[in-house]
């Protein structure tokens, strides 16, 4: 029996205005989808015009230009709902989904959902289950001890993982995808056993724990700063009195 790991996956990632995910946008979005390791995947790209300026620094980091989005983007709502749906559709397939810190971009997408539908992403699967795949929570859990940075870039160079030349949310999922195939195939006595199911009720509990670290952190060392144990979406902020 194949393992889940050599099996259809998929891979979802984000580009955004900013590292806020109740304030920024999303720029651009790709989905990755393998039917096998080995096979060659299927990638859907999403540019949207985010409606508000795209700052210097995220440009650094995505390349993509406000006036760039602006004359090649899509309004934010159509694409909105085609994430949903795109995603709603591994679900329902029964496909893994694999999200490189997935309180991040699937947060996001809710945020951008509210925003622009008067919707959510729970709306997209109440009738079916998505299992989450989120690399930096299995490494950090599967081989804690390990010193150094765990970014994308960190876990592609230590799985032996050659990311792609350009930086972008196809590649960047395409990364995340390979990076959690590689990673089950070291830790397969550990994983081969337990289904997708199974490991996104576990990543659940592992990211509560790897939260309570840093939150014990920020409460002694002064900063005004949270670690939500949240996975792999944050709940709805309080509304403010």
């Amino acid at each position: 029996m194949t393992s889940w790991f050599e099996g259809p996956l998929a891979a979802f990632d984000t580009e955004t205005t900013g590292g806020d995910v109740e304030t920024d946008r999303i720029v651009s979005a790709a989905l990755v989808v393998q039917d096998a390791s080995g096979l060659r995947p299927r990638t859907t790209r999403w540019l949207v015009n985010p409606g508000v300026p795209v700052p210097p620094a995220a440009t650094a980091v995505h390349g993509l230009t406000e006036e760039h989005v602006q004359r090649h983007g899509r309004w934010p709502a159509p694409v909105m709902y085609e994430l949903a749906e795109a995603l709603a559709e591994q679900a329902r397939a029964g496909r893994p989904l694999v999200v490189m810190n997935a309180p991040f971009d699937l947060t996001l997408l809710d945020r951008e959902l509210r925003r622009h539908r008067a919707s959510s992403f729970g709306r997209w699967l109440e009738r079916t289950s998505l299992h989450v795949l989120d690399p930096y929570v299995l490494d950090t859990r599967l081989d804690r001890y390990r010193k150094g940075p765990r970014a994308l870039t960190d876990l592609c160079t230590h799985y032996g993982v050659e990311p792609a030349d350009a930086h972008g949310a196809a590649a960047d999922a395409q990364a995340a995808l390979e990076v959690v195939r590689a990673l089950g195939r070291r830790f397969s006595a550990r994983l081969e056993r337990l289904s997708p199911a199974e490991l996104h009720t576990l990543q659940a509990v592992w990211h509560a724990g790897q939260a309570r670290g840093p939150q014990a952190w920020f409460a002694l060392n002064g900063p005004e700063e949270t670690v939500d144990p949240a996975w792999p979406l944050r709940p709805d902020l309080p509304a403010v009195a």
